[in-house]
């Protein structure tokens, strides 16, 4: 019963944690592949191979995104929320939000060009429209935002408090995605999503960063004890597990499980987050973190050039977006131009392109 009353109580992390970067670029690598095809053959052309098992899977990249989003906070500054030293790394937190915003607008325009107009793309500068692709980077800017004020109430709050918590935001965000906002589509996008725009609620993923904080904090406990992270990965791997199994329970209850899979694979149930979707979604990504925890370093190198994405995914993010729209896209006119095999092969040379733009900067950095 006492765990319930407990309060964070974090050591810090012993050295970086690579596994952290091996989950987040995992990620990153599903959503360059997601983002390629859709950016140069679009989702319509995809054939049916495709769509299940590739589409399916590539489901998993966001919701495993946003996890390691808050797993990295609880890791990175928890902690540090206690201490003098918080008013700095919180100042940190506020101008990285800064930075995130200025490229989720620089790329905006980039993902806009050639096929809309000056005004359209104005108007999603101002709010009045969204894009689609670089939507995930508007979420953390504003994210960012309200998290470093978050932190320190979170540290002080018992485990019961923070379970509630996860559990009044998810039944608020339900309860909000019924209402019209007063016929303010932006607000409720920003809030709650939106079915007629590509964008990702504060309000409904809150919770998914929040759960992101609580595995965080088990893993600064867990993962530098051999018995302890494996207890960590079986949890998530069993919890995950579930989830997906609940996903397919579902889906045989309706009747068509191959329907249901097709719906994923074409994003049903993600803006807003639905059922189905959300259970498959996150449940995949929880087998995944738990896979790249029980790997860890070992795996990370092996791995190199996925931890090499995860270790800067804004760098990996602005450059596949820049190489798909502005040099594929709008320079060299590729758009519909590739089979999709030739577009998972263009999306994997993407993924290993980041890693090498990632690992050039710092060496120019390096050597400067």
């Amino acid at each position: 019963m006492f765990i319930w009353k407990e309060v964070p109580q974090l050591p810090r992390a012993e050295g970086r944690i690579e596994a952290i970067d091996l989950a987040r670029g995992i990620a990153i690598g599903l959503m360059i592949l997601s983002h390629t095809v859709s950016g140069l053959i679009g989702i319509r052309n995809v054939p049916d191979w495709g769509m299940v098992p590739v589409h399916f899977f590539t489901k998993f990249s966001s919701s495993l995104f946003i996890l390691v989003f808050g797993i990295a906070l609880a890791v990175a500054f928890l902690a540090s929320t206690q201490t003098e030293e918080w008013p700095k790394r919180r100042l940190k937190l506020w101008v990285r939000a800064l930075e995130v915003w200025f490229w989720y607008k620089a790329l905006t325009v980039i993902e806009m060009l050639p096929y809309y107009a000056p005004g359209d793309i104005l108007d999603a500068l101002l709010y009045q429209r969204f894009a689609i692709w670089v939507e995930i980077l508007g979420f953390y800017a504003i994210a960012l935002l309200w998290v470093p004020l978050v932190l320190p109430l979170w540290a002080r709050t018992p485990l019961w408090g923070r379970c509630a918590l996860i559990i009044g935001l998810t039944a608020l965000s339900a309860w909000l995605q019924g209402l019209s906002f007063g016929g303010n589509d932006t607000l409720k996008a920003l809030l709650v999503d939106h079915e007629d725009h590509y964008t990702w609620g504060q309000l409904s993923r809150a919770p998914l960063i929040l759960v992101g904080l609580l595995i965080g904090e088990a893993l600064l406990r867990c993962y530098f004890d051999t018995a302890l992270r494996r207890r960590l990965v079986l949890a998530l791997v069993g919890v995950g597990a579930l989830m997906v199994a609940g996903f397919y329970g579902l889906a045989f209850a309706e009747g068509d499980v191959s329907a249901a899979m097709l719906a994923v694979a074409n994003n049903d149930g993600k803006h807003p987050p639905g059922l189905k979707f959300t259970l498959f979604s996150v449940g995949g990504a929880l087998v995944i973190l738990a896979v790249a925890l029980a790997g860890g370093a070992a795996a990370s190198k092996a791995l190199l050039p996925l931890t090499m994405v995860g270790s800067d995914a804004l760098k990996a993010f602005i450059f596949h977006i820049v190489m798909i729209f502005l040099v594929l896209r709008f320079l060299l006119e590729g758009e519909g131009m590739y089979t999709y095999p030739q577009a998972l092969g263009v999306g994997g040379l993407l993924i290993l392109g980041a890693a090498l733009w990632i690992w050039l900067t710092r060496w120019i950095a390096r050597y400067k």
